[in-house]
């Protein structure tokens, strides 16, 4: 009796390199990021108009703005296990269309509370990206270049988070603060229905899905010009061991006892203070007399300065992956200390030149983080993995805009 043909779909990755697919697939990475940081952003540059047309006091947007990391902090966990067990294409236009949506409507609110329960909700979908996105692009890379493409898609973030500035600086003295979650709802409903239609599913997860045998064989077929897929065949991911199935439990099996847990807490403590200096810049810099139109760039540096530090550093973190992680935290910290002082005491170009720093580091650190934590876990888990690290993570982002109240009365 003949054995049955075995497809080893790393080996096949590793040996085509990066080809027109992984592009499309980056395009569209790139695409959902942005507007997923702009989504996460949005809200603090909304902050102090919504302080002068509502009447209320700085210190009770605490709520506010912690609320869609609230959000995250279930959404990653569920859209995490959904993309495990439905396809990351599937978890991603869901998480689209649903923060797009709930965004679209905070357009509409008319006090804290509504606004609230609306950050919340969106809070849902955008937690549902990210681990998604990380999974899609590592399980579709050859070996050398996983950890670069995840570093791309995470790093187009930040970039997303500088677009409120600009549309601040630009749009809002004409249009009013609602023209910032216009934007941030209509754009993500149309990229999740183009992506409906056009968007590629992850490769590795079509290999461990049998209802998958069909799409999975015409995408070999045509990364590999001229290779056909042997009737029958068994795909392999041979240099993974897989999870009997996607159970939180299977996070600390493995010898994941210690990492987990490990990764759950430099998470926290990264988006900590990340959150705080996102999402209280603006306000804070307004309290301190400086122009609004300098908060908003302010916090648009910091954003593209994410960006920019998350590329520059590709290489150096796809090498050295954790230490250089922990490399950057270390940095970060007098870094991101300066801005107070130098807001306070020196000009608007060393303002924007400090942010652009301190973002450099924070969301090097966050990228890297994102990342390397992804590569830990086998397909089976890998979206339920990043989601988990993320979600539990988010305590950190809740704790920061909340800490940012001691500092803000008036």
């Amino acid at each position: 009796m003949a054995e049955t043909p075995v497809v080893q779909v790393s080996h096949l990755l590793d040996e085509r390199g990066i080809s027109g697919f992984h592009i499309q697939l980056i395009v569209w990475s790139v695409l959902i990021a942005l507007f997923d940081g702009y989504d996460i952003a949005a809200i603090a540059l909304a902050a102090p108009h919504l302080v002068a047309d509502w009447h209320v006091e700085r210190s009770a947007l605490g709520p506010v703005l912690a609320a869609s990391n609230i959000g995250v902090l279930f959404g990653s966990m569920i859209f995490g296990w959904i993309g495990d067990r439905y396809g990351r294409k599937t978890a991603l236009i869901e998480s689209l269309l649903l923060f797009g949506i709930l965004t679209w409507l905070a357009a509409h609110a008319t006090s804290l509370q509504q606004m609230f329960w609306l950050r919340l909700v969106a809070g849902l979908g955008i937690g549902g990206v990210i681990p998604n996105m990380i999974a899609i692009n590592i399980e579709s890379a050859p070996r050398r270049s996983r950890a670069t493409l995840g570093l791309i898609a995470t790093g187009l973030v930040p970039l997303g988070g500088a677009l409120p500035g600009f549309v601040s600086a630009a749009l809002v003295p004409q249009y009013g603060w609602q023209i910032l979650f216009l934007i941030g709802g209509i754009v993500p409903v149309v990229i999740a229905v183009c992506a409906f239609f056009w968007m590629p599913e992850s490769i590795k997860y079509m290999s461990i899905h049998e209802a998958q045998r069909g799409k999975l064989t015409r995408l070999l077929e045509r990364l590999a010009p001229g290779y056909r897929v042997p009737a029958g065949a068994r795909f392999v991911i041979e240099d993974e061991r897989q999870s009997p199935g996607s159970n939180p439990k299977y996070l600390f099996g493995d010898g994941l006892a210690l990492i987990t847990p490990l990764l759950w807490l430099l998470f926290a403590l990264n988006l900590m203070g990340y959150f705080f200096l996102l999402l209280w810049t603006p306000t804070l810099l307004t309290a301190a007399k400086l122009p609004p139109a300098t908060a908003a760039l302010t916090s648009a540096s910091l954003q593209v300065g994410g960006t920019v530090g998350t590329l520059a550093l590709i290489a150096w973190i796809n090498r050295r992956q954790f230490l250089a992680v922990a490399i950057l935290l270390l940095i970060a910290v007098p870094v991101v200390g300066s801005i107070g002082y130098i807001g306070l005491n020196a000009s608007q170009a060393m303002l924007l030149v400090a942010s652009f720093l301190a973002g450099a580091c924070v969301l090097g650190v966050q990228s890297g983080i994102n990342v390397c934590g992804a590569l830990v876990y086998p397909t089976s888990l890998r979206a339920l993995g990043s989601g988990w690290e993320l979600g539990i993570g988010r305590l950190g982002s809740i704790v920061g805009p909340l800490v940012g109240r001691s500092f803000s009365a008036p």
